[in-house]
């Protein structure tokens, strides 16, 4: 079954869509970037005040393809007590440099690896990612002002790379500037989750506050509530 994930800036926020059922609380600065970073004291908060109560995932930012650096910020993210830690492998990177520095630390905490849809990213080093030890592979967007990710790459590779996913046996996720209308014509991919931002905004805008009703509609469209049974 396909669930939501919810990017989201702060505690109030983090609040308003654990109200709504959310299946992934995911922290991250819009303002900042692609994966804009939260400061961690303030995933920390986040985390204390979720409670376990839902999963909660974040981002460690918009960063180069250096190794030491992106090993070093993900050690950080970690002390936060999330539950899952969101990579960006951006492109003219070295991956595999990359990915085996990042393998130390897979048998303690689960990493999700995030390609870039708009950056032509190499889907056939996804079974790196499983050999490494990582939790699963999302695809996003870079460039959030040229449509969705159904505008980035057609359906035929959207299959693709979920089958992928699915054949090394890791969690996989869609999202960039996803909206409503795109969930019918993905949900048929069956990802693990839908990731949404802009569309939980009001206008649409990813910088902006919450729109609840946005949030009910997402909602609502990956999980729709069944009416109670009629009794005669």
């Amino acid at each position: 079954m396909t669930g939501m994930l919810a990017s989201v800036n702060s505690i109030e926020e983090a609040l308003e869509v654990l109200a709504a059922q959310v299946d992934i609380i995911d922290l991250k600065q819009p303002a900042h970037g692609a994966l804009g970073a939260l400061d961690t004291e303030v995933v920390q908060q986040i985390v204390e005040a979720i409670g376990h109560r839902c999963l909660v995932s974040a981002t460690i930012g918009d960063l180069p393809m250096q190794p030491e650096l992106v090993y070093f910020a993900t050690q950080i993210m970690a002390q936060t007590g999330v539950d899952y830690i969101k990579i960006g492998f951006f492109p003219d990177g070295d991956w595999p440099t990359m990915i085996n520095k990042l393998s130390a630390l897979t048998p303690q905490h689960n990493l999700i690896a995030v390609l870039f849809a708009d950056a032509s990213p190499d889907l056939s080093l996804i079974k790196l990612f499983k050999r490494a030890g990582f939790k699963g592979v999302m695809l996003d967007t870079m460039t959030k002002n040229r449509g969705s990710l159904t505008k980035a790459m057609d359906v035929m590779e959207l299959r693709q790379f979920i089958r992928l996913a699915k054949r090394n046996k890791l969690l996989c996720g869609l999202a960039g500037s996803l909206r409503l209308t795109d969930i019918p014509g993905l949900m048929i991919l069956k990802p693990d989750y839908l990731g949404f931002r802009g569309a939980l905004c009001v206008g649409n805008k990813r910088t902006a506050q919450l729109n609840g009703e946005a949030i009910t509609l997402i909602k609502q469209a990956i999980n729709p509530v069944k009416p109670a049974s009629l009794k005669v």
